[in-house]
């Protein structure tokens, strides 16, 4: 590719043509587009089913301390690490090996096509506002027209990196005008003493204490803020390096803004347990209770179009990280095949395979929208706290950096972001955890193959101390699903 008559090297080290290239608009449409899907339109019920509003407002705040750490982590080894390109994947295979860099990417990976099965079964949720038959979005009906969309999304997608790219950026323009309207009317419509009564949530027995509430808001923060790191994964495409971090952080304030005001201003709406009680998408219930059905309407139309754009960002993020890791053998060859246009075309058929598969599970297992973003939000702490130890572990032994350059706040950032998501995984409890551990034990048959492709040793010690410990718990929880002890649906 060349980029003012310079050749700019892809993923893989070739040239890239230039029409492959992405600039800031479309870096920063990536981000937004990436957190910006489902989960703010059902962020009023959600957050309320197990928190008052004091555990939210908590909870907001450590949410942006921890995200706001891993914002600095992306925006230093976008620039210190320019020739670590896919994200997460990356940080954690230079600074912890290549056993812990797959698990990075296949936590990353199963995060993201397991988040477009939420995805699928929220948007057909909203539209059984206009059509019953859809119900909460995994009767039959739904299934089949949630597969119509996703092939939809395959061929556009297949269509080019830049095409659908550029569909994304349009589609999240007109995704957040519902939002700030929403937030308009209900700023007028807010009320005090709505806001104000029980506000410890302590009145109600079932929430349990301020710290059980605020670990009950973790995970659906986590989960709106999915895809923050966006940019980074496509540091390979940026027409500029230094677009990322931009991109990035600005990508990051719009959302947490929109986030913030969205939850607390609905709990001056409607209380604690009347927005608990709200079908999803719970924004609807919120804005149709001030201004009557058509609120509602505009609501359900507003995330089915919300949707359709995150489920293409998220597609084309899923399919970018098996590409990258086969390329440098840390997944099988076979998921490195492009086609002419220059989309990963074996990864994005085998994401979609999987989410296809999914929908199929979810029809039978009648899984929720929630229990379905936990288990996505949970899969993807792996490439979190790598990313921030990495960060950590450059300021630490002065990699990267100047002689005599400070390297005190981009430690402390790289600290704070991985306790943050290690707290995320205590506050993740056992059912979701022991459902990642199923779905990440698998992935250590596609590892093998891959270090046999390349004729590398499988595993060194540590190593394979620490597979055999993922397969143990994986067993484990396996077995207490099946009896039923644990389930996360």
């Amino acid at each position: 590719m060349k980029v003012g008559g310079t050749a700019v090297p892809d993923i893989n080290g070739k040239a890239e043509a230039p029409h492959q290239k992405l600039h800031l608009g479309s870096l920063t449409a990536l981000v937004v587009g990436s957190m910006i899907g489902s989960g703010v339109f059902s962020l009023p019920q959600n957050m309320a089913a197990g928190a008052g509003p004091l555990a939210i407002i908590i909870g907001w705040a450590i949410t942006a301390i921890g995200m706001l750490a891993l914002v600095f982590v992306y925006q230093s080894l976008a620039t210190r690490k320019p020739d670590l390109n896919a994200g997460p994947y990356a940080y954690a295979k230079a600074g912890f090996g290549p056993f812990v860099g797959f698990n990075s990417a296949w936590g990353y990976w199963l995060s993201a096509w397991i988040g477009n099965v939420s995805y699928a079964v929220v948007v057909f949720s909203a539209l059984s506002y206009f059509f019953p038959s859809f119900g909460d979005g995994n009767t039959w009906q739904a299934i089949i027209g949630a597969s119509v969309l996703l092939w939809l999304v395959h061929a556009l997608i297949m269509a080019g990196i830049r095409e659908a790219a550029v569909v994304n950026l349009i589609v999240t323009v007109a995704k957040i005008a519902p939002i700030i309207l929403f937030i308009g009317v209900v700023v007028v419509a807010f009320k005090v003493d709505v806001f104000s009564a029980d506000f410890s949530g302590l009145g109600n027995a079932s929430l349990g204490s301020i710290t059980d509430q605020v670990k009950s808001t973790m995970l659906v923060t986590l989960w709106v803020f999915i895809g923050i790191e966006g940019a980074s994964v496509y540091s390979a495409r940026a027409e500029r390096r230094k677009d990322i971090a931009t991109a990035t952080i600005s990508g990051f304030l719009v959302c947490l803004a929109l986030y913030a005001l969205v939850s607390l201003l609905s709990l001056g709406i409607l209380n604690q347990p009347e927005l608990a009680a709200l079908k999803n998408p719970s924004m609807a219930g919120v804005l149709e209770a001030v201004v009557g059905p058509w609120g509602a309407i505009l609501i359900n139309i507003a995330l089915v179009v919300s949707v359709a754009g995150a489920f293409l960002s998220w597609t084309l993020l899923a399919a970018e990280i098996p590409l990258a890791a086969a390329k440098d053998g840390t997944m099988p060859a076979f998921f490195a095949r492009e086609s002419t246009r220059g989309v990963p075309s074996t990864s994005l058929l085998i994401t979609n395979l999987l989410v296809q598969a999914f929908l199929l599970v979810t029809l039978f297992a009648q899984s929720t929208y929630q229990a379905l973003f936990s288990i996505a939000s949970a899969a993807i702490l792996v490439p979190y706290i790598f990313s921030g130890a990495y960060a950590a572990k450059l300021a630490m032994t002065g990699e990267a950096y100047q002689a005599g350059e400070s390297r005190t706040g981009p430690m402390i950032g790289g600290l704070i972001a991985t306790i943050y998501g290690l707290w995320l995984v205590y506050a993740a409890g056992p059912a979701y955890l022991f459902m990642c551990a199923v779905l990440y034990a698998p992935g250590i048959i596609f590892y093998a193959a891959a270090r046999r492709q390349t004729g590398q040793q499988i595993f060194k010690p540590v190593e394979a101390l620490l597979a055999v410990a993922l397969v143990a718990v994986g067993l484990l929880a396996a077995y207490q699903m099946w009896t039923g002890a644990v389930s996360p649906f």
